[in-house]
């Protein structure tokens, strides 16, 4: 049975070159250092994947839509496939001088901008670089050891699943959030303030959960201050403030009992 376009699940994978094994990316940590791509700055989990929505390269979309949660398998894409077939119009002659300073360090093998595009530097001569802007994967065949850890089956997996997306870590696994039939309220933590193009990822989320939760009519977010701990210690503490002041207006308006009164009103006797 195939998974339907849309649905939602969760991938490990490790892929390689096939002609030369050489390791290009995993998703398990453990895979990553022994392949020796380890990278510490990258957070190591299984990657949500959307099926049919371009998530992943094409030819890794079509397999694991035929396949199963819980299943593994190894899978060869053909560079159509994959990062496609290489272009030669995408090499091209640049004279060094437009390089600049940096011209005279270059040497093959660099990758450098030019018009806003990243390419490898293939040759060198003639005071001219060959420059290739064809993906470095382009006519590779890849072979991916796949597993489909589970699948996303409720609304608010959805939504959590999704906050994730956008908000890797510890902070997305955590952030509050309420689902109505029509409305997702989400709490953004003071934590999170500061990420990069903070209002780019609310507006991503948004559109992914109004996308994925069809009844979803309105995405809110709440930015929260302070921890909700404290808070609600100052909310004990006026508790208790207004507790006494209650009790002092009490002890005014309580009635003297007869015997005070005698002590108070009986002249003391003169000695």
């Amino acid at each position: 049975m195939s998974l339907e376009k849309g649905t939602l699940i969760y991938v490990n994978y490790t892929a390689k070159v096939k002609d030369t094994g050489e390791a290009i990316e995993s998703t398990v940590e453990e895979e990553a250092k022994k392949l020796n791509i380890y990278d510490s700055e990258r957070r190591y989990e299984p990657r949500l994947v959307s099926i049919g929505e371009d998530w992943v390269l094409k030819g890794l979309d079509e397999q694991i839509s035929q396949m199963e949660p819980g299943e593994r398998k190894t899978v060869e894409l053909a560079p159509e496939k994959a990062w496609g077939n290489r272009d030669p119009t995408l090499l091209r002659m640049i004279p060094i001088r437009k390089f600049g300073e940096k011209g005279d360090e270059m040497t093959v093998g660099d990758v450098v901008e030019v018009d806003n595009r990243m390419g490898v530097v293939r040759f060198i001569g003639s005071g001219r670089a060959q420059v290739d802007f064809n993906h470095r994967l382009a006519g590779k065949t890849l072979i991916y050891d796949v597993e489909i850890i589970k699948k996303v089956e409720t609304d608010d997996q959805k939504v959590r699943s999704l906050i994730k997306r956008r908000f890797p870590g510890e902070i997305g696994e955590k952030m509050e959030f309420t689902h109505k039939t029509s409305d997702v309220t989400i709490e953004i933590p003071e934590a999170a303030f500061m990420a990069e193009g903070l209002q780019v990822i609310k507006r991503g989320i948004a559109n992914d959960v109004e996308h994925f939760l069809p009844s979803v009519k309105k995405v809110t977010f709440k930015e929260v201050y302070g921890k909700k701990g404290e808070a609600k210690g100052e909310e004990t503490k006026a508790e208790e403030a207004k507790g006494e002041e209650t009790k002092a207006e009490e002890a005014k308006e309580a009635p003297v009992p007869e015997e005070e009164k005698k002590e108070k009103t009986t002249p003391k006797a003169e000695s």
